[in-house]
């Protein structure tokens, strides 16, 4: 999702329609979101899940209307801490896209080996999984290609689904944060990963059936046994937040935020600041919007969950393709590009904000990485926000039924 996304979901016209019926005709309060998934839902590795953002296109390489890439031999990332210990590259490398792209095709393995050594010599040290990548597949990738250095960087995976642990198949659609499938995930993943720690474990999506004080508890014990580090976060309820944090702190929430999707800043984003928790947004790209890799004549590949986003619909996608130009206007100024544009403004807002853009091209990690290097003055932000704020972006940023698993609240501890 920050993009060259490979995970999505592979829906029958049929299942779809029994979401939608569901949808309509549940209460949300008291939704059993399971049920979301069945009739036809596979979750494929999760494109709504995400961590990954900067997906262009194949075949736009150098910089859009005719820029040339800038700044991506030299730059090395500076540091950011999330929450009150964990310190990391301020631009970190999603990895969700590299067992299979949004297009659906397959990457090669050594060259997504050879993307993720490169980021860490450029200065990388965050690097984003989660077990429903692949499934399980992405953390493999991301294990054998740490190796070398696994001690010298950060990796942040998440669990909650019904997936098996050692086959990646689903046991059954949907949801599972009980404490003992955590511990059975966190086991998984360090396989997988070839460690003996993970550093920043997320719950991937709030599970409505299991209070959340349970699935910290679990979490703590797995912070005294040396598996975890730290905890998150992904997509969740401001109240499930403040109860989660009171039983052990939060290092950071991961959510959609960028240019295109700026939902965060009205409740996430505050109290992430009142709490001193961080704050990872994925797609950061806007899923390539914010690159100007899509525009109105695009037409996304059987599967690629951006062609159930009413955001690139036809009735939307010409209004919003505003946004961008401003974007290249400034990338022309600033002589970068769109998408390191976007980071950058991304990187003003706080300074305990980290990106995690994806990505299976070389060339656009290095673009990503490079994005640090954009500086703007006060003045040139206000103006810039100017700008911004004059477009108001038409259409919604996922299909209902997957927008309805963010902002879940975990039921209360009895």
């Amino acid at each position: 999702m920050e993009d060259g996304l490979t995970h999505f979901f592979s829906l029958t016209q049929a299942g779809a329609t029994e979401i939608n019926s569901q949808l309509h005709n549940t209460k949300i309060k008291n939704m059993d979101r399971r049920k979301l998934f069945k009739n036809g839902l596979t979750l494929a590795g999760g494109t709504l899940l995400a961590s990954a953002a900067g997906a262009r296109i194949p075949g736009q390489e150098t910089g859009i209307g005719g820029l040339v890439q800038q700044n991506t031999s030299s730059t090395t990332p500076g540091k950011r801490k999330l929450g009150a210990k964990l310190e990391v590259s301020c631009i970190g490398l999603g990895v969700q896209n590299m067992s299979r792209t949004y297009q659906t095709t397959i990457p090669s393995r050594t060259e997504m080996h050879n993307i993720i050594r490169t980021a860490y010599d450029k200065g990388v040290t965050l690097f984003d999984v989660a077990e429903a990548y692949g499934p399980l597949e992405c953390e493999k990738i991301l294990g054998e290609a740490v190796a070398p250095f696994r001690n010298k960087i950060v990796i942040e995976t998440k669990f909650g689904w019904n997936i098996d642990p050692e086959t990646g198949q689903w046991s059954q659609p949907g949801l599972n944060s009980n404490p003992e499938h955590i511990k059975k995930a966190v086991e998984g993943m360090l396989k997988r990963l070839r460690t003996d720690r993970i550093d920043l474990l997320y719950q991937h999506r709030v599970d409505p059936q299991v209070p959340i004080e349970d699935v910290v508890g679990v979490i703590k014990d797995l912070i005294k046994e040396g598996k975890v580090l730290h905890y998150g976060l992904s997509e969740p309820g401001v109240q499930t937040v403040r109860r989660a944090h009171a039983v052990h702190p939060v290092t950071a929430i991961q959510n959609e935020y960028s240019l295109l999707w700026r939902g965060p800043e009205e409740k996430i984003i505050p109290l992430c600041e009142e709490l001193g928790i961080g704050f990872v947004p994925w797609s950061p790209l806007g899923v390539g919007f914010l690159t100007g890799a899509i525009d109105a004549n695009t037409k996304f590949a059987q599967g690629d969950i951006r062609g159930g986003e009413t955001r690139f619909s036809p009735e939307n996608i010409t209004n919003n393709l505003a946004l961008v130009e401003v974007l290249k206007k400034w990338a022309e100024k600033k002589q970068a590009t769109p998408g390191q544009i976007s980071l950058a403004w991304l990187l003003h807002q706080k300074p305990w904000i980290v990106p995690i853009p994806g990505t299976t091209q070389m060339a656009h990690m290095l673009e990503n990485t490079a994005a640090y290097e954009v500086k703007f003055t006060a003045d040139e932000l206000k103006q810039f926000n100017t700008e911004i704020a004059a477009i108001q972006i038409k259409g919604e940023r996922l299909p209902s039924f997957v927008a309805s698993l963010s902002g879940v609240e975990a039921p209360p501890k009895k």
